[in-house]
């Protein structure tokens, strides 16, 4: 048989799918006549696809050297290319088809895919415009483009294409995941779903259409549907890496602690360099207070990808609640040299900055570096509503907030919601709670309208928050984690104002007032804050322990022998400057105790170490966990006096202290936040313990940690005291902060 009759054989075979009689009749051609440039060509068109694209290569190398000018070897050797990732080479082989075949559909949409995947993006429009010119209705052609056109962030364009497609091929599963990923991207989550279930219902085990769907219901908020997805999705195709990644957010976002470790560990089993799932699983582990797991799984992440934005600031989270608050301010530094765009990075790191100044310069120069980077451009499409002070109708006032939950928020907020007048006041609240609770719950039916908004982006909340009518708006998170700072920008409410998260400033120019006491900023403080301040009439607080229990016992150094000092507030707190006073009492109370609140583990050795140096021995020291409230409360039983923090005060965790009976001894400071202690004890006529510099901040605390009666007199008194001043009188308090609002709504707006 001649080389043209075993070769017309081979591709009989070849065409029939019997590969191996096909490579054994191409070998004979070949041996027979090794420049056979058909031969050549068709022998490497079956390794190629046999998946042995290097022996392809070989091959149709050899017939396109033989036959430069023939646009079939031309164009193989492309596809090669192509297949063997070298997308530069392939380009450059299809616009050598091109130039020999200007009219080749084949090669413009294929030079369009080889574009598309190195990311150049306008010259793949360009080639999939050429196919669509020479073949206008190619499904396949049409639907890339349409992935293109999302990738560009034209998602009206792509949907619109994405549309033609699916009806063109209404049977391609491919064109329907891509035009549900476009929609997911308008928020058009329900169309998504329709055109997902539709796709499979033709290719029910489509592991994508699958995990789409997923996507789409998680944006619906419909999490147990979104879990079954994406469960269906990894059942089809076990290592698929997303699909597990996605199911992690969903099974956490339920509280579904175990199944989410257990989820993205299956992600990362898949795809070990998976930063993405690296980083949810150390944001996950931080929640369940495995700090030392969190900091080692993020740091492995960071091996992979050093320039991982969102790895250096989630570290910089875990090293801030772990008190390594130097560090955690440069990751959060590095997460913002590598994404300046992220207004969470931003807020994180302004935040932190009040547990570290001394004085308020730095704090307030980066809130209005956030503010002129993510909110001042917001500014120019924020419309006012008009004012009408001379009407006497009921104000309309909007609280916003991630944490109406249990959280220490809600030891504040629950007595204000509880008080206000709703003859006077329509109160409605704006919750971006993740994990609804019984406080949330409390919450909600203290309000005329509640509105969850958690499945709101900024832009849309801030139409909601128009629509309501809503006169005063009031941030109680700032730049605390959940915050939407970005819907203030807006300027969606004629009034805004500031409270609650801690006692600072925004930098948000869009936001008109921001409400303190005479004490924490006395005279001369105003110049700190980016907001005109208003002074409540008595305190910035108004606090409700939410329980009677546990009662407070008797002062255990009666018993022991020895006076036990405590702490128990977050270790980010715990300044050097704070160990240096505190080494101070200590070294003048040479029996005494100290007991504080750490997790186990290498921070809380460390934190050994520095309360070493600050002669503070190991033996001298206790800790515990972080509990839940009722045994949290329980642990003032083993404290006789609390030592606070400096810079920045405790605030929640003085109260506290104070309801157990157990009074605490403040460094006053510069800044707001370093006035917390000053402002409560101002309320209980304690200003005794309030200290205006370090040496009065030991004086203080050894003359009282020496007078046992004293201290065991102000044991028994302290919770009837608190009960009895304005910190805990919410009618009064309530009063008075409606008594703000209307003062508010009567001044003029800052000019923006």
């Amino acid at each position: 048989m001649n080389s043209d009759a075993l070769l017309e054989a081979a591709t009989a075979e070849h065409r029939a799918g019997n590969l191996t009689a096909a490579r054994r009749l191409y070998a004979e051609v070949l041996a027979a006549a090794p420049a056979h440039t058909l031969a050549l060509f068709r022998s490497g068109l079956l390794e190629l696809q046999e998946r042995r694209p290097l022996e392809a290569l070989d091959l149709i190398s050899r017939a396109a050297t033989a036959a430069p000018g023939d646009v079939r070897y031309q164009f193989g050797m492309a596809q090669v290319l192509q297949t063997l990732g070298r997308l530069d080479d392939a380009t450059r082989a299809y616009r050598q088809v091109l130039a020999l075949d200007p009219t080749s559909f084949d090669a413009y949409f294929a030079l369009g895919v080889a574009l598309q995947l190195l990311g150049q993006l306008a010259p793949a429009a360009t080639a999939y415009g050429a196919a669509l010119a020479l073949r206008p209705g190619d499904a396949a052609c049409i639907g890339n483009m349409g992935a293109l056109r999302r990738e560009m962030g034209d998602i009206e364009g792509a949907v619109d294409l994405l549309r033609a497609a699916v009806e063109l091929e209404p049977r391609n599963s491919a064109h329907a995941i891509n035009l549900a990923i476009a929609l997911c991207q308008r928020r058009d989550f329900a169309l998504a779903e329709t055109i997902l279930r539709n796709a499979l219902t033709f290719d029910p085990d489509n592991a994508a259409a699958a995990f789409n769907l997923g996507n789409a219901l998680h944006g619906l908020g419909r999490l147990p549907d979104a879990i079954l997805q994406y469960r269906r999705a990894v059942a089809a195709r076990p290592g698929y890496a997303d699909a597990w990644n996605n199911l992690g957010n969903v099974c956490k976002e339920s509280g579904d602690f175990s199944a989410a470790l257990a989820a993205f560990e299956a992600a990362i089993d898949a795809r070990p360099t998976y930063t993405t799932a690296l980083n949810n699983l150390g944001c996950l582990l931080r929640t369940l207070g495995r700090c030392d797991d969190a900091e080692d799984v993020l740091r492995r992440g960071l091996e992979v990808d050093p320039r991982h934005a969102a790895l250096h600031d989630n570290l910089g989270n875990v090293l801030k609640d772990a008190g390594a608050l130097d560090e955690a301010i440069e990751c959060f530094r590095r997460a913002l040299d590598i994404d300046p765009g992220n207004a969470a990075t931003h807020s994180n790191l302004t935040y932190s900055l009040s547990f570290q100044s001394l004085q308020p310069e730095p704090i307030l120069e980066q809130s209005s570096l956030w503010n002129q980077h993510f909110a001042a451009p917001l500014l120019p499409v924020a419309v006012a509503q008009e004012r009408d002070t001379a009407s006497a109708r009921r104000l309309k006032i909007g609280y916003v907030s991630a944490d109406f939950r249990d959280h220490c928020q809600s030891l504040f907020t629950l007595p204000l919601l509880t008080h206000h007048d709703h003859s006077r006041f329509e109160i409605f609240c704006y919750s971006s709670v993740e994990r609804p609770d019984d406080y949330t719950r409390r919450i909600a039916a203290h309000a005329d309208v509640w509105r969850d908004v958690r499945l709101l982006n900024d832009a849309e909340l801030c139409e909601r928050i128009r629509g309501d009518g809503i006169d005063i708006l009031v941030d109680l998170t700032m730049h605390m984690a959940g915050n939407r700072l970005q819907v203030f920008a807006r300027r969606p409410a004629a009034v805004q104002i500031a409270w609650l998260a801690y006692p600072g400033t925004t930098g948000v120019r869009a936001i008109d007032f921001r409400l303190s006491d005479p004490r924490l900023d006395p005279e001369g403080f105003d110049a700190h804050y980016s907001e005109r301040t208003l002074r409540l009439a008595d305190s910035f607080w108004c606090y409700d322990p939410l329980t009677d229990a546990p009662s407070v016992n008797p002062l255990p150094a009666g018993e022991r022998g020895y006076v036990t000092l405590g702490c128990l507030n977050n270790p980010c707190k715990l300044s050097d400057h704070t160990l240096r006073l505190w080494g101070g009492v200590m070294r003048e109370l040479p029996r005494a105790r100290l007991l504080l609140m750490a997790r186990a583990g290498r921070h809380r050795r460390h934190l050994l170490r520095r309360l070493a140096a600050r002669d503070i021995a190991a033996e001298r020291v206790e800790f515990v966990d972080f509990r839940p409230r009722a045994d949290y409360l329980r642990t003032y039983h083993d404290i006789d006096l609390g030592l606070d923090t400096f810079p920045y005060n405790g605030h929640t965790t003085s109260l506290d202290a104070l309801w157990m009976g157990v009074p605490t001894v403040t460094r006053v400071g510069n800044t707001s936040v370093g006035r917390g202690g000053l402002s409560q004890l101002f309320h209980l006529d304690l200003l005794g313990l309030a200290a205006h510099s370090d040496q009065a901040f030991i004086d203080a605390a050894v003359s009282l940690a020496t007078d046992l009666p004293r201290l065991a007199t102000l044991r028994r008194d302290l919770r009837a005291r608190l009960e009895a001043s304005p910190l805990m009188n919410a009618k009064r308090f309530a009063q008075n902060m409606e008594a703000t609002y209307v003062h508010a709504w009567t001044l003029p707006s800052k000019q923006l």
